[in-house]
């Protein structure tokens, strides 16, 4: 399930909350060995979806960049749009990275499901929108290398996976961390969100106290995630700077299904 906050009150909009887009997903559980074999081909009817629906957010977001420097916000239904095709790719991605053995629904709007984001499009700054593709580059950067890591060793992880017929704890929290930074990336792009993409590492300082939705909200990431995240980053950086690296990312990753605009 997607959830957009409404504007709500007879006062216009809001004033602008730092809003970091947030992700929930359940604890690891046993899934079906045979599933975890095949969840890339299974997942293809999604790729092809995803790949129409791109088409037509990248659109939305180029149409909803110019109604936000006149508005100060995302049209309605361009943010409800955006945030529900987000919210969509976000499952598909999450069953390709083993965070989940439920296969995703072909729906925008599906009932309540383990992974959900919660999204709160609302006021924007209006010099931010309009320096957002050069904003976004330290964050591009970050995602990419750890995205880009995670795919590296994207074999190891199915093959682990595959054998336990489960995700390590540790294992989980950083891919989790990677799909949720990735999520925020992409929120910001969109400009369905003005907080700047960050916490890669968790919420360990600022979870005393924050009520648990999720394995994943608040998101505790263990020395042994952090390490793997550590280790996402290195080899996403080894991938950059050496031509002759090459990854599983080439055949598939999370920009595969991300309108150019927002890379």
């Amino acid at each position: 399930m997607v959830t957009q906050q409404p504007w709500g009150g007879s006062g216009g909009p809001p004033a602008p909350v730092e809003w970091l887009p947030a992700l929930d997903i359940p604890a690891p559980e046993h899934q079906n060995r045979l599933t975890v074999l095949f969840r890339a081909l299974l997942l293809i009817p999604h790729f092809i979806v995803l790949f129409v629906l791109s088409i037509a957010a990248f659109f939305a977001t180029v149409a909803g960049w110019f109604a936000a420097l006149v508005l100060g916000r995302l049209p309605d239904p361009i943010a409800e749009f955006l945030t529900h095709y987000l919210g969509y790719r976000v499952r598909v991605v999450a069953s390709l990275m083993l965070l989940t053995g439920s296969y995703p629904p072909f729906a925008l709007t599906p009932p309540d499901l383990p992974v959900r984001i919660e999204v709160r499009p609302g006021p924007l700054n209006r010099l931010a929108v309009f320096f957002r593709l050069i904003l976004m580059i330290p964050a591009a950067i970050v995602q990419s290398l750890v995205g880009s890591g995670w795919w590296g060793l994207s074999f190891i992880w199915w093959l682990i996976t595959l054998i336990l017929g489960r995700m390590p704890g540790p294992l989980f929290e950083a891919t989790a961390a990677t799909l949720r930074y990735m999520t925020r990336f992409d929120a910001y792009t969109m400009m369905l969100t003005s907080a700047y993409p960050k916490k890669l590492f968790g919420d360990r300082a600022e979870a005393v106290g924050v009520p648990v939705h999720s394995a994943t909200r608040p998101l505790l990431i263990s020395s042994g995630g952090q390490a793997l995240l550590v280790l996402f980053l290195v080899v996403g950086i080894i991938g950059a700077v050496t031509p002759s690296f090459t990854t599983s990312s080439d055949s598939w990753d999370w920009e595969a299904a991300t309108p150019a605009a927002h890379r």
